[in-house]
């Protein structure tokens, strides 16, 4: 199945992919640009952050963005803030009345469990990029290592969206605010995150490739790295994963 959607971005429908990514780095890899999304309702080998498997069960969301994001690459790390405001955004319209919040740097949380992240890999230099998202919309995965949440729970009566009603929510969205980061910079989109940001002013844990840090977070610097309070004086941190806001 094929369309388009109101940004002009094609929208490409798959009963089954092994990954959507994948997809994506074929297609990049044969010429194409995009901008594309490709969805697949039902993958059987997707993939988030790390490698670590996604699990999409029928009717949940798996769709990548195939684009060229038009940035110099040390810029790139931006957008996954771009992103995952654009999912909070997707998501809220259709439950415009839930507790979301952004983990950073793109995991959207509902009453603190994962409800969506983002994968975004550079496929080609400059800025050719393979933007992927995940969304539980009618499950909530129990043996995710993680709390979950899924949109159906959070839409009362309402029926859930279907993937290809999420994909037109999404694209609309990430129009306007890679719009937003391409006329003004990462400033408003940095200050549009941490007005979601959950754990701001918390102590978490953060793992890192060496071990993990705890220490209380305080803000996001002007590139999006975390800025950590710790015992021992504030440490900036560029990559990592919050495990929890305990600090223990």
């Amino acid at each position: 199945m094929a369309g388009r959607l109101s940004s002009g971005a094609a929208l490409e429908v798959f009963e089954t992919l092994d990954s959507t990514n994948r997809e994506a780095r074929r297609r990049a890899d044969a010429g194409a640009r995009g901008p594309v999304w490709l969805v697949a309702l039902e993958q059987t080998a997707g993939y988030g952050r790390r490698g670590a498997a996604w699990v999409q069960a029928p009717g949940d969301f798996a769709g990548t963005f195939l684009f060229d994001a038009g940035a110099p690459g040390e810029r790139l790390g931006e957008l996954s803030f771009v992103a995952g405001l654009a999912v909070l955004d997707a998501v809220e319209s259709f439950a415009p009345r839930a507790a979301l919040a952004l983990k950073w740097p793109n995991d959207v949380l509902a009453a603190g469990g994962k409800l969506a992240g983002v994968l975004i890999e550079l496929l080609a230099p400059p800025a050719l990029v393979a933007l992927g998202v995940g969304a539980n919309i009618v499950s909530r995965p129990e043996a995710a290592a993680y709390p979950t949440a899924r949109l159906l729970d959070l839409m009362g009566e309402d029926a859930p969206p279907s993937p290809q009603a999420f994909a037109a929510a999404l694209d609309a969205a990430l129009d306007r605010r890679r719009a937003i980061w391409r006329k003004e910079g990462f400033a408003p989109i940095r200050a549009a995150w941490l007005d979601r940001a959950a754990r701001l002013g918390e102590r978490i844990v953060v793992n890192l490739p060496d071990g993990s840090v705890s220490g209380v977070f305080r803000d996001l610097d002007k590139t999006g790295a975390l800025i950590l309070e710790c015992a021992d004086g504030t440490r900036t941190i560029a990559a990592g994963t919050i495990l929890s806001g305990r600090g223990e």
